[in-house]
């Protein structure tokens, strides 16, 4: 008699084993699900990340091209300034000699 009562007991086991076997896959799918969310946002930042750096990489590119720029004009306006300077001198030199002359 104790061949029919193990029966059950094995049948209960078994569907024990089933459901956790189902709870696992319910689980799983849903961790997949946030895992594959997960993976679509990260993707969408990463795109946004490489968008603002490619803009800034270009706006640095700018302000280097910027910056040369105004060195160039700053040292037109210096060899300008030393000119002027020359000019000036040159004017004073001339008024010095008629004020002793």
């Amino acid at each position: 008699m104790s061949a029919p009562h193990q029966e059950p007991d094995a049948l209960e086991a078994l569907e024990e084993r089933i459901r956790k076997a189902v709870e696992l896959v319910s689980e799983l799918r849903a961790e997949n699900a946030a895992l594959r969310e997960e993976a679509e946002n990260l993707r969408g930042e990463n795109k946004a990340l490489h968008t603002s750096n490619d803009a800034a990489l270009k706006e640095a590119a700018e302000a280097r091209t910027g910056t040369g720029q105004l060195v160039a004009e700053i040292e037109a306006l210096r060899a300008e300034r030393k000119q002027v300077r020359t000019r000036i001198e040159k004017l004073l030199g001339n008024i010095d000699q008629m004020h002793t002359g």
